[in-house]
């Protein structure tokens, strides 16, 4: 009986609550069955444009050797800190000596013959000054010792170059820097031929990056130089860098029939978790406003439902900037001003609505900036989004800036 007793009263109280549903008065159902709205919010909107580039140093210098030989010594590795003219490898130096010793007993030679030819000279002369010789046997003289002078200048520049060679048997630092690349072993024969080998590549500072980045060229329009920079590296997802534009390349390339600009971006790595080599993808600060007032753009110029009432629309030109400067008035406006104008729905009551114009600013994916407005400020109330949009919304779309009142789809007060 007790459980007949229960379902009788769940039944009767099931009645009784779809009865008060079913005759509640249309009036009292919720705002949110019409229209959603939001509330504005002051905030920072930012246009950017974005690119991929590939980190590096911002200064390297390849090392390379000047002579052929074998590597007798490696005396620096990877990621080795070296110091301007310190050794960094050795080559076999012993034909190099080789070299020095020839080239030193051709210069002996050549001094050798000199003085004798020199020596004859001199004691032939008072003979030719007495008229004992003829002036053509005396300047065979001479021209033999002249000859022999140039002989020994030639040995001596051998030698030269010799003890030259010798020297380059010694690779050396050319800077203060860190070892981020090296190619050979020892025991390996390099060959100078045509072009000196790649030993080492030593980049001055890896406190200092750079990122050449390849901006397309619809969009280098808006990169200048001094610009701030954001930017990401893969190992790093959570954590954002700064850097500035320094320079924008002339030269273009072209990937895939898209032309590319190659942008250069300093950047600061004063704690060394940037690593030459990495892909960095940069965001080009080209626009930042920060604390203003913002209108979500889903609130721009939407369409309001059949059945709304709309308040007759605020003549535009009545909207006034911060500054108390009136803002160009929409109606008759040139295109580029009707451009800067948006509207947005205000609610006043229950299906009734009120359409207030604004004076657009910077804008982003998500926000509009109101640059003026008499009736916009901090916390009031737009709609977002209407639960019914009229049916001829994509066939009949109406402009409010040239028709002198509301959009179509609400009884004007």
């Amino acid at each position: 009986m007790k459980r007949k007793h229960w379902i009788r009263i769940s039944i009767v109280a099931i009645i009784i609550v779809l009865l008060i549903v079913w005759l509640r008065p249309e009036k009292e159902k919720s705002d949110d069955a019409l229209y959603t709205t939001t509330a504005l919010t002051r905030g920072n909107i930012e246009n950017t444009v974005s690119a991929t580039g590939a980190l590096s140093a911002l200064e390297t210098v390849e090392v390379g050797a000047q002579v052929s030989g074998i590597i007798e010594k490696l005396l620096v590795d990877f990621n080795s800190s070296v110091t301007k003219g310190q050794l960094l490898a050795v080559l076999d130096k012993t034909p190099f000596r080789v070299s020095v010793q020839e080239a030193q007993a051709r210069v002996d030679s050549a001094a050798a013959e000199l003085e004798r030819l020199e020596t004859e000279l001199e004691r032939n002369r008072p003979l030719f000054e007495n008229g004992h010789i003829s002036q053509s046997e005396f300047l065979q003289w001479e021209t033999q010792a002249a000859t022999a002078r140039a002989n020994l200048k030639s040995a001596q520049a051998a030698l030269k170059r010799a003890l030259t060679n010798l020297g380059y048997t010694e690779i050396r630092s050319p800077m203060n820097g860190t070892v981020i690349e090296r190619t050979v072993d020892e025991g390996q024969t390099i060959a100078a031929s045509f072009q000196a080998p790649k030993l080492f590549l030593i980049a001055r500072d890896l406190t200092k990056m750079q990122i050449e980045a390849l901006v397309d060229e619809s969009d280098i329009g808006l990169i200048r130089q001094g610009q701030q920079t954001r930017f990401t590296v893969q190992s790093y997802p959570d954590r954002r860098f700064t850097g500035t534009v320094r320079q924008i390349r002339l030269q273009p390339t072209t990937i895939n029939n898209v032309v590319n600009y190659t942008v250069v971006v300093d950047a600061e790595n004063r704690d060394r978790v940037l690593l030459p080599g990495m892909t960095a993808t940069v965001d080009f600060m080209v626009e930042y406003k920060e604390n203003v007032l913002m209108v979500p753009n889903s609130a721009l110029n939407l369409r309001p439902s059949e059945g709304i009432e709309i308040e007759r629309a605020q003549a535009p030109d009545s909207a006034t900037a911060s500054s108390g400067k009136a803002a160009p008035s929409a109606t008759g406006a040139p295109e580029n001003a009707r451009k800067q104008m948006g509207y947005v729905f205000v609610p006043l009551e229950k299906e009734k609505l009120r359409i207030v114009f604004f004076r657009k600013g910077a804008a982003d994916t998500s926000h509009t900036e109101v640059v003026a407005s008499r009736m916009l400020e901090e916390g009031t109330r737009v709609v977002t989004k209407f639960a019914n949009p009229p049916a001829a919304l994509n066939n009949n779309r109406r402009n409010p800036f040239m028709m002198g009142g509301p959009p179509r789809g609400g009884r004007p007060r």
